[in-house]
């Protein structure tokens, strides 16, 4: 009886064993899950000596996270006010992060480390954002604050990447040959928040955070406030500070229409005179006049001897030819006809360039204008502007200002005008001189021309009356 239940429960184990290998179980085997991905930054798990601690002059900070972190150039992205002549050491070691002070702290004294987006976790990079510690080597906390926002006044956007700064040396040149007393961020909209400010006048800066904290470079974006801010008076309010830059700004004021090929230069050998004009495919845009480049300076050009005819070759008044001042691009001005052949007879003896070289022979010059269906009517009506200080409405694709126009109504209207979308901008143009100007620091504390950038963009279609209403 015993042989027969040994040999029965063999027989079972046998059949188990089968069934699991053979994957005919109802169980199935399942490798364990690593787990929903970690998305939260670290969490501070303590700090010695205590955040908001008075009455302190320490030598050494760490922080204890849950987690093992790293901190991403401290030397960049930590900022300390007041400004230390000498910056701490700040190191990341496992789950801890430590500050040593090298300077001598000031008596009476609130410090902030404002650590930014530097710290995070090791594992999946999370960052601890906007992370600040405190303290005072004085009896209690400076408690005053001071806010605003920075606008480029170009472009009326913003920058996150600029720094706002207090000096409490009012001299205009202590922008350069100091260190700032206080600094503070730009958010994402452009808006800046000094806190635990002492009683105090200071100068209000903001610049490009790749300078050190001193303007060095006026390529470079910088903007000023008027005057000097008092940051106990009752009457301080957010501060908009316009920045600037005070490199040459080049831009058009008119619809210029395609690019003009690259330029080659001539064979040596090559004797014929070489020109490049902006027409595609043979045809020349209705907002363009006709542009006639040459790789070599010209040394003479006589416009008598290329004459604009029409289909029927006969000559047509009013086209005036124009050479700039680089002796390499001649421009035609005439009042194009859409839809039009026109064609330009030039004598070989019309122009040579500096190293000799003319055309071998009289030539012929032929092109059509674009048909005026190719192009809408642009219509805006601004319902709030204000004449008073000049505006001008400036079409921005890609960056680049392709159209500009002064304002001396409350409606804008081109019966002809380029398809595409448009950011659209208005400038007050305080000069009249039809384009931005930036502002100058140093002797004249100009102020920069200010821009607004429409929320909305503006999309003309082909062949059709594009309406729309502004409120700025």
């Amino acid at each position: 009886m015993r042989a027969e239940r040994s040999l029965f429960i063999i027989g079972c184990f046998f059949l188990l064993a089968s069934s699991i290998f053979s994957g005919s179980s109802c169980a199935s085997i399942i490798p364990p899950s690593g787990g929903p991905r970690d998305s939260l930054p670290p969490m501070l798990r303590s700090v010695s000596p205590a955040d908001s601690s008075t009455k302190l002059v320490p030598k050494k900070i760490t922080f204890v996270f849950d987690e093992f972190i790293e901190v991403d150039n401290p030397i960049q992205n930590v900022l300390i006010s007041p400004t230390p002549k000498i910056f701490p050491v700040i190191q990341s070691k496992l789950r801890t992060l430590t500050v040593e002070i090298k300077d001598t702290l000031e008596p009476n004294t609130t410090y902030t480390f404002n650590f930014g987006n530097s710290i995070r976790d090791i594992n999946e990079q999370n960052i601890k954002r906007d992370f600040i510690y405190i303290f005072s080597t004085g009896d209690a906390l400076d408690s005053l604050e001071l806010s605003g926002r920075v606008i480029l006044a170009e472009t009326g956007k913003t920058d996150s990447t600029i720094i706002v700064l207090l000096h409490s040396n009012l001299q205009d040149s202590a922008v350069i040959n100091d260190q700032p007393r206080y600094r503070a961020r730009l958010d994402s909209s452009g808006n800046f928040r000094f806190t635990n400010l002492p009683h105090g006048t200071f100068a209000l800066y903001a610049l490009d955070n790749g300078g050190g904290g001193r303007y060095m470079d006026k390529t470079k974006l910088f903007a000023f406030a008027d005057k000097p801010i008092n940051t106990a008076s009752s009457t301080n309010e957010p501060i908009v500070l316009y920045a600037y830059s005070e490199k040459e700004v080049k831009q058009s004021t008119g619809l210029t229409g395609r690019p003009v090929p690259s330029r080659t230069a001539p064979n040596a050998q090559d004797r014929r005179l070489r020109m490049e004009v902006n027409l595609i495919d043979g045809q020349l845009d209705l907002l363009s006049n006709l542009e006639i480049n040459f790789p070599t300076p010209l040394r003479y050009f006589d416009s008598a001897k290329a004459v604009l005819v029409n289909e029927n070759f006969t000559p047509l008044p009013g086209a005036r030819y124009i050479k700039d001042t680089t002796n390499q691009k001649i421009t035609l001005n005439y009042r194009w006809i859409p839809n039009t052949q026109y064609h330009i007879i030039v004598d070989k003896d019309f122009a040579e360039d500096t190293t000799g070289r003319k055309l071998l022979k009289n030539d012929t010059l032929s092109f059509r204008t674009r048909k005026e269906n190719e192009y809408g009517v642009a219509k805006l009506r601004f319902r709030n502007v204000d004449l008073l200080r000049n505006p001008v409405v400036l079409f921005v694709q890609n960056g680049a200002i392709t159209y500009s126009h002064a304002l001396t109504s409350r409606e804008f209207t081109a019966p002809i005008f380029k398809p595409g979308e448009y950011e659209l901008r208005v400038l007050y143009d305080e000069n009249k001189n039809g384009k931005w100007d930036p502002g100058e620091f140093f002797g004249k504390r100009k102020q920069p021309e200010k821009v607004v950038t429409l929320p909305r963009r503006y999309t003309v279609r082909a062949n059709f009356d594009n309406e729309v209403d502004i409120t700025l």
